[in-house]
């Protein structure tokens, strides 16, 4: 029995040495980074205390290129201006894929355009922007829609008489309409029991993403698919809203509407009938539901998140809420507003992009995975590496940004008050994954909080001296919960 126990103590250590000895050949190969350990890799620097400038300290320690070792997964973080800048930009062609991990993979189903690659991903891509333009995204259409939605929200803001209130589910509520709007041509009453499933179902996905259930299924894929936790939670939550786009899709099928497209829906099964013939093609009705998915996760949760934290701020720095109001009034003699009026309020264009990048609402960009080996800044990048683009050290790198830990909205103005657009501004990514509703999200901005403030002072509750600006971590970083004052302005 004794030769036994020997036996497998010396078996253990040779597998140790073996594992020890490839991991240091791998080590030679990536670019620097923590020291990797056996089954977590090099996680034990960061999974205990993972803070929004975690990375951006780890790339104080390793560079601005360093290798973040997940299990035996060697993932690569560019850290910076200048590192994602030449990754993103320089190397479109070989970052313009998508990982597809396990988790991932059940997820986004390798379709739609989110999570999918090559043919089908730049076929739908092209076609997404090509569908947003024709339904009027950057004309007075489009705009209509957004203005009805923020005017929706105003309402029910005034409802709440200047009490204290969270305005989370109502911002929520009403920028998911605007999707619903784009997508399937309606909008849902915020009573509505699938519009509530709907909204629960995207909490449920993103709370689970970045969570420890989701990297246990990543490496353990196997295992994790029969234990409950936040992953079953999720592909449940994508289920269902995948089912509710099916329904959507059958609805519209039935009215036979796409010769005279109102939709985002209309125009696809439109294509998919003039590419019935296309051996090439990737448009059918399992592409059309992920897209679908795929426009109301990211079209959603990030532009309501924006707006959440944009009240907060301005709630916490009333001298620049009332600056901007100022400046809306003094500018604006029109009831109306449209997005080109932007051009003409420099000083609440500068704040808009500031709480932007002040509170950048991804923990860090989408990951990207090499299509070829490439070369980096002086690292060998081996084809299939994933590659991390840390946007968020973008926003807040110090060669770049004067006073880059302060909400400061001189960062994107010159010396005489005129706005200045700054190329490390990248909430939106860059380079051929950039996101593909920018133009939609800028729009929601502008309309969503000129509309409010034009209305409201956002005001602390009494006896609270500041709103908590730290953020939730997860996949994305949303504002704590909190309760504001939307006091209405007497205006003339």
């Amino acid at each position: 029995m004794e030769g036994v126990w020997v036996y497998l103590i010396a078996l253990l250590v040779i597998l140790l040495i073996l594992y020890l000895w490839r991991q240091q050949r791998s080590l030679r190969t990536y670019p620097p980074g923590p020291l990797p350990l056996p089954f977590i890799g090099g996680l034990w620097r960061i999974v205990f205390r993972y803070r929004e400038d975690t990375l951006i300290k780890l790339a104080k320690q390793y560079g601005n290129i360093y290798t973040l070792w997940v299990a035996n997964l060697p993932v690569v973080v560019l850290s910076g201006f200048h590192a994602v800048k030449e990754g993103l930009v320089n190397h479109l062609e070989e970052l313009s894929d998508r990982p597809l991990t396990p988790f991932f993979r059940v997820i986004g189903r390798e379709k739609g355009v989110a999570l999918s690659n090559g043919h089908t991903w730049k076929q739908q891509r092209r076609f997404g922007l090509h569908s947003l333009r024709k339904l009027g995204l950057g004309k007075k259409s489009m705009e209509r829609q957004i203005e009805a939605e923020a005017q929706q929200l105003v309402e029910i803001f005034a409802r709440e008489k200047g009490q204290p209130f969270n305005p989370s589910m109502a911002i929520t509520n009403s920028v998911s309409n605007v999707i619903c709007a784009v997508t399937f041509g309606q909008r849902f009453s915020l009573e509505d029991e699938n519009f509530k499933k709907l909204i629960e179902a995207l909490d449920l996905a993103l709370i689970a993403i970045g969570s420890f259930s989701h990297a246990l299924y990543e490496v353990m894929p196997w295992l994790m698919k029969n234990i409950p936790g936040l992953h079953r939670k999720a592909f449940y939550a994508s289920k269902m809203i995948f089912s509710l786009a099916k329904t959507k899709i059958e609805k519209h099928k039935e009215d036979n509407s796409c010769h005279d497209p109102q939709d985002f829906i209309d125009f696809y099964l439109l294509q998919m009938e003039r590419s019935k013939n296309d051996p090439d093609s990737t448009y059918d009705e399992e592409n059309l539901a992920q897209y679908i998915q795929d426009l109301f996760i990211t079209g959603t949760e990030t532009t309501a998140t924006v707006l959440k934290w944009a009240i907060l701020l301005l709630a916490n720095y009333p001298d620049i809420q009332d600056k901007v109001y100022k400046e809306i009034e003094d500018v604006l003699v029109s009831s109306s507003i449209c997005y080109q009026d932007l051009k003409k309020l420099p000083y609440t264009n500068a704040v808009f992009h500031e709480i932007q990048r002040s509170k950048y609402i991804l923990l860090v960009g989408f990951p990207r995975q090499s299509t070829k080996d490439m070369n980096l800044r002086g690292f060998h990048i081996p084809k299939g590496t994933i590659v991390i683009p840390d946007v968020r050290s973008v926003l807040f790198d110090p060669e770049q940004w004067e006073t880059p830990e302060e909400f400061n909205p001189n960062h994107f103005l010159d010396k005489e008050g005129n706005f200045v657009a700054r190329e490390e501004f990248l909430p939106f990514g860059a380079g051929a994954r950039v996101c593909l509703g920018e133009h939609l999200a800028r729009i929601e901005y502008f309309l969503f909080l000129t509309n409010l403030l034009r209305t409201f002072r956002f005001q602390l509750p009494e006896g609270v001296k500041e709103l908590n600006q730290s953020p939730i971590i997860g996949i994305t970083t949303p504002p704590r919960p909190y309760q504001v004052c939307a006091v209405p302005r007497h205006r003339p």
